[in-house]
């Protein structure tokens, strides 16, 4: 079976960081936490277990047979790790220029 193509690099980043948090979050809380359709979280899912990022396990005890949980591997700890520090290093930069627009603005303003 070939392997799925990977989602973005943020929408792994905020399904591996959703997960971390949230093991037994299903697909479908994973979608409505994401703003991303059903269909998008279950396709981001399996491309992300089939490159070993996570791995899926059903709840022992759960009535619903059907529900999973989700663990990050020790590869899907590592990416997360990387993906956090290139997500902040952007967010730190975004955060720069609006301070800067903002006191641009300001200056205009006051003239």
């Amino acid at each position: 079976m070939p392997e799925s193509p990977s989602p973005s690099p943020e929408t792994r980043f905020q399904i591996l960081r959703a997960l971390s948090r949230h093991p037994e979050m299903t697909q479908r809380e994973l979608a409505g936490e994401l703003g991303i359709s059903l269909g998008k979280a279950n396709y981001c899912l399996r491309a992300l277990v089939d490159k070993g990022l996570i791995k899926t396990a059903n709840f022992r005890r759960s009535q619903h047979k059907a529900r999973y949980f989700y663990q990050l591997t020790p590869h899907g700890l590592k990416e997360k790790a990387g993906l956090t520090k290139r997500f902040l290093k952007r967010k730190i930069k975004e955060h720069q220029a609006l301070t800067e627009e903002i006191a641009r603005l300001r200056e205009e303003i006051t003239g």
